[in-house]
């Protein structure tokens, strides 16, 4: 909540004059850095991302779609998210550690993986990691909390654990080429990586657990 008692995600618009036409999607992209930046991807909504911009809810999802485009749109990411979300959502629970893994992989290695990179670059060279957070814990990471919260466990440190293997392995994989890492087939990374994963997510780990909220 803010200091007049609206939620951060519907706070009153910015002011300014209403972009035209031909400036309105820079206009978007520019408000909406600014509520992910901010707001987070949960508390962003695209009204409130439209009335910052000066705009109607309907151009931004004629410009960028779903909130979760949009999102990738700011972020400069070179494919749609939806797509690797959708090949862990069908994963038994048993297996999404190996079923993250090769998502990921698959992406990174694909032509659009300099993409990512670039990204990842940009991020790290800006110095503003709220983007990257939101990204990785309410975008990316936020459906398979879901999948593995229990009443005992909101899973919450499980993706973090997950996250941060992830943000590890593209460093050395793809930022830094860290050898022999760098250049081992996918296939074996999976067999060395996705059990812990797969632990992080389900299995057993030293630290007492959390309730949800």
């Amino acid at each position: 909540m803010t200091a007049n008692g609206s939620e951060t995600g519907d706070r009153p618009a910015r002011s300014g004059r209403r972009p035209g036409q031909s400036g309105a999607r820079e206009a978007i992209l520019a408000a909406a850095r600014v509520r992910f930046s901010e707001a987070g991807f949960d508390k962003t909504s695209i009204r409130a991302v439209a009335a910052d911009a000066g705009v109607d809810p309907a151009l931004v999802h004629h410009y960028f779609g779903t909130k979760q485009q949009l999102f990738g749109a700011v972020v400069q990411l070179p494919v749609d998210p939806e797509l690797t979300l959708s090949a862990v959502d069908a994963a038994p629970l048993d297996r999404l550690g190996e079923a993250i893994l090769r998502a990921v992989l698959g992406v990174w290695d694909s032509p659009a993986g300099p993409g990512i990179v670039a990204m990842v670059r940009s991020i790290i060279g800006g110095g503003d990691t709220s983007l990257a957070r939101a990204f990785i814990l309410e975008v990316v990471m936020e459906r398979v909390r879901q999948r593995i919260a229990t009443p005992d466990d909101d899973g919450r440190l499980r993706v973090a654990l997950v996250g941060s293997q992830m943000i590890g392995l593209l460093m050395g994989r793809k930022v830094i080429g860290i050898e022999p890492m760098a250049s081992s087939p996918a296939e074996d990374l999976v067999t060395a990586i996705a059990p812990t994963l797969q632990r992080y997510l389900t299995g057993e780990i030293d630290t007492p657990p959390t309730k949800p909220n």
